[in-house]
């Protein structure tokens, strides 16, 4: 049986885009130090990060623009998020593990929600660290077209600093407009 995990990042901030993950580990290749990237430095997240390209047997990101988010909500765009990157590796599973306690709608596979499941399955934990590492480095691009922001620092988060930005700048383009501090603003 081919099983993958899959995991979202980028829930929670008030710009750019939620970024998904999907990952076929290789048994004969296990990959140590695996666990959930929150916990991770960026460092120790950076060096997973290549081990798992090049070690597990299939990956792929997946994403929802924040016009997507804007349209659909958040949880919406993440689970479509996820449903994207598992069609976008390069074979079929059988089974996919999913982070959270709840699936995508319109998997071709079978699939179970796990609470927790990035600390606590492999691929899953894969999944999470490939989906934060390719956000990450999203929005420290971003910070470059969109300075003042500091999006290379709070990747998006609504930290105080990012708050002061945007009630300073008022929101960019990529900032969502269905989030509560940057509707309010346009309002």
């Amino acid at each position: 049986m081919i099983l993958c995990g899959l995991d979202e990042v980028g829930r929670g901030p008030l710009a750019g885009p939620v970024v998904a993950a999907a990952v076929v580990l290789d048994p004969r290749r296990p990959i140590a130090g695996l666990a959930d990237s929150k916990k991770l430095t960026p460092a120790r997240r950076q060096a997973l990060n290549r081990a798992i390209q090049e070690q597990a047997r299939a990956w792929a990101l997946g994403r929802a623009e924040v016009e997507e988010i804007d349209r659909l909500n958040i949880l919406q765009a993440a689970l479509l998020a996820m449903r994207r990157a598992l069609e976008a590796l390069p074979l079929r599973v059988d089974h996919a593990l999913v982070d959270g306690n709840r699936l995508p709608p319109g998997l071709y596979c079978s699939a179970e929600a796990i609470v927790g499941g990035d600390a606590s399955e492999p691929a899953i934990s894969a999944a999470s660290i490939l989906a934060k590492v390719a956000r990450d480095e999203e929005m420290e691009a971003l910070d470059e077209r969109y300075p003042g922001y500091g999006f290379a620092r709070h990747k998006g988060y609504p930290t105080k600093a990012h708050l002061e930005a945007l009630a300073r700048l008022g929101p960019c383009a990529i900032h969502r407009r269905s989030f509560g501090p940057v509707r309010r603003l346009i309002e």
